[in-house]
C-alpha cells in the first residue's frame, strides 16, 4: 500500500500491553499521502489504542510509528502540529456556543487575533455552521455537533486526520453529508484516517485495515480483498436470493445441503453454496416451507462478507490452538 504515493501513516510491528493483556500486537501498515483509510474492527479489538498510539497519547510497547516522517514516541511536539482528531464522542463544551468551542480550540491550538478570526469562519462556512453560530452545542442535531467536533478539530490546518466512529449515532443524511465533507478535504491533500462499523463507509475507503483480536489479519484496497481466496473457496459460488418471508427462508437455508453460509440483507439472503447446488433446488426448498416465489441471481462478496468470514476463521484457528 502507498507505494506511489509518500507515506503519511507508518507503523512496523506497532504492539501495546496492559499488563500481561495485549491489546494491539504486532500491527503494520502504510497510508498513502491523500488518502481515505478506513480502520474496521469489532468493539475491544483494539481500534482506538492504535489511534492514540498514533496520535502519541499511549506510548508503544514495541514496535514503530511515524506520521509524516516524525516517530510518535521521540516526535510528540511536531506531531501535535500535523494531525487532528476527532472522537467517537462528541467532546467539546455544551455549554459553549458553537462560536464558543471554535474559538476557545483556536486558542489551544495558539491561535489569535485575526488569525483566529480567518480559520474560524473558514471553518464554518466549510461545514455550513453559519446558521448555528449562537446556539449551544448541548441544543445542536447529532450531525451538527459532529461537524461543529470536526470543525474544532482542523482549526489549526492539520494535514493528517483521525476520526474515531465520526458516524456514530447520526442518521444516514447526515452521515452522507459528513463523508461529503470528507472527500472535499482529501481532494485538498488531506490524509484521513478513520474508524468505522458501516461496511458502506467502508466502501469509500481507498484502503481498508481489519483489525481483530489485537491482530491486523488484512489490509488493501476493498476490491482487492473481495478477490480473496479464503472469501472465495474453490467450487462455491454466491447467490443473492430474495423473497418473502426471509427469516423463514433462512432458516431453511441453514438446513439444506450445500448451502455453507446464509445471511440475511434486508428482504433477501446472501448465499455461499458448493458449485453443484441448483437454483431449481433452491426454489424448491423454499417451496416446502411455503414460499412460492423467489428471485435468485449470482453476486459478488461483500466487505462484510471479507471481514466476516476472516473472523470466523480467525475465531476456529483459536479454538483449535487452545483446544490442543
Amino acid at each position: 500500500m502507498a507505494t506511489d504515493q509518500q507515506a503519511m501513516i507508518e507503523c512496523e510491528g506497532l504492539t501495546k500491553r496492559f499488563g500481561t493483556f495485549t491489546a494491539v500486537d504486532q500491527v503494520s501498515f502504510k497510508v498513502g499521502k491523500g488518502s481515505i483509510f478506513g480502520f474496521l474492527g469489532p468493539n475491544g479489538s483494539g481500534k482506538s489504542t492504535v489511534i492514540r498510539m498514533l496520535c502519541g497519547i499511549l506510548e508503544p510497547s514495541a514496535g514503530t510509528a511515524r506520521i509524516d516522517g516524525h516517530d510518535v514516541v521521540r516526535d510528540t511536539e511536531s506531531i501535535k502540529d500535523i494531525i487532528g482528531y476527532m472522537s467517537q464522542k462528541f467532546s467539546l463544551y455544551d455549554e459553549l456556543t458553537v462560536d464558543e468551542n471554535l474559538i476557545f480550540s483556536g486558542k489551544l491550538y495558539g491561535l489569535h487575533g485575526r488569525e483566529l478570526t480567518k480559520r474560524r469562519d473558514e471553518l464554518i462556512a466549510v461545514t455550513h455552521l453559519e446558521p448555528y453560530i449562537d446556539r449551544r452545542a448541548a441544543l445542536l442535531s447529532g450531525g451538527m455537533r459532529q461537524r461543529l467536533a470536526m470543525a474544532c478539530s482542523l482549526m489549526h490546518k492539520p494535514t493528517v486526520l483521525f476520526l474515531d466512529e465520526p458516524t456514530a449515532g447520526i442518521d444516514p443524511v447526515a452521515r452522507r453529508e459528513l463523508w461529503d465533507l470528507l472527500f472535499e478535504f482529501t481532494a485538498g491533500g488531506m490524509t484521513l484516517f478513520v474508524t468505522t462499523h458501516y461496511m458502506d463507509e467502508a466502501e469509500r475507503c481507498d484502503h481498508v485495515g481489519y483489525i481483530y483480536m489485537s491482530k491486523l489479519i488484512v489490509c488493501g484496497e476493498p476490491d482487492e480483498l473481495k478477490k480473496m481466496e479464503d472469501v472465495n473457496p474453490p467450487g462455491t459460488r454466491r447467490l443473492d436470493v430474495t423473497c418473502d418471508h426471509v427469516t423463514t427462508a433462512l432458516q431453511a437455508m441453514h438446513e439444506m445441503d450445500g448451502v455453507q453460509s446464509a445471511t440475511v440483507f434486508g428482504q433477501s439472503m446472501h448465499l455461499l453454496v458448493d458449485e453443484k447446488v441448483k437454483r431449481s433446488e433452491i426454489e424448491e426448498k423454499l417451496r416446502s416451507v411455503g414460499i412460492s416465489h423467489s428471485e435468485i441471481r449470482e453476486i459478488g462478496p461483500s466487505l462484510e462478507d471479507v471481514f466476516v468470514t476472516l473472523s470466523a476463521k480467525r475465531a476456529e484457528s483459536a479454538k483449535e490452538k487452545k483446544a490442543a
